[in-house]
């Protein structure tokens, strides 16, 4: 005596391709929407002491060197110690509400906090002198600081992004001389002029080591 009607044998078969169906929808919204372009461009935070790239960097036109200063010379690009601040604004707007952070760490010895805005995982190596000794611009990676009142991520920073880059670093070169310069745009018998002298690693251990 049959109990349940014979259409009910494709229930398990129903369930496998609804789960199936699930997994890949849940897997492939993750690949997207948690990838470095949805978590990181754009992040731009809040810092103890509002400092203003479009003001230094653009309207000034203090160099990216001054105050990262072993940009050229390290893996880290460095971050201004307050006394570097304080060579200006030492007799610059010092009485200002917005500086009343900035002078108390100069006054107490006591460094700011900034808050890093760019940074690579723990697993993967960078290193920011050779990259400009190859001739990468500062803009390439950060975008165009001197526009921006607060710093924000313009790039994914991802390993294909990267590797991109590696695979046809043509486009991002530029002459040494022009490295901080954000307004540098290649000329026609610039592009690519220093590709034959570059060759960065494509393999695994050139980033992960």
């Amino acid at each position: 005596m049959q109990i349940f009607p014979r259409k009910l044998n494709l229930l398990p078969v129903i369930a496998g391709i609804v789960t199936v169906g699930a997994l890949v929808g849940i897997t492939l919204g993750v690949w997207y929407y948690f990838s470095p372009k949805n978590l990181q461009v754009g992040y731009a935070p809040e810092q103890p002491v509002p400092y203003s790239h479009r003001v230094h960097a653009g309207q000034l036109g203090i160099d990216c060197r001054y105050c990262h200063s072993s940009v050229e010379v390290s893996q880290e690009a460095a971050i201004p110690p307050t006394q570097t601040c304080m060579g200006c604004h030492a007799i610059v707007k010092a009485d200002s509400a917005r500086l009343r952070k900035l002078v108390a760490s100069w006054k107490s010895g006591d460094p700011m906090e900034w808050v890093r805005v760019h940074k690579l995982p723990e697993h993967s190596y960078f290193d920011h002198s050779v990259h400009l000794a190859a001739g990468v611009g500062c803009a390439s990676c950060h975008g165009r600081i001197d526009k921006m009142e607060v710093v924000e991520i313009t790039q994914p920073i991802s390993m294909s992004w990267c590797l991109d880059c590696h695979r046809n670093p043509g486009p991002h070169l530029r002459p040494l001389d022009q490295i901080t310069n954000m307004e540098w745009e290649p000329k026609p018998d610039q592009a690519n002029a220093n590709v034959a002298s570059v060759a960065p690693p494509k393999h695994c251990s050139g980033c992960h080591r």
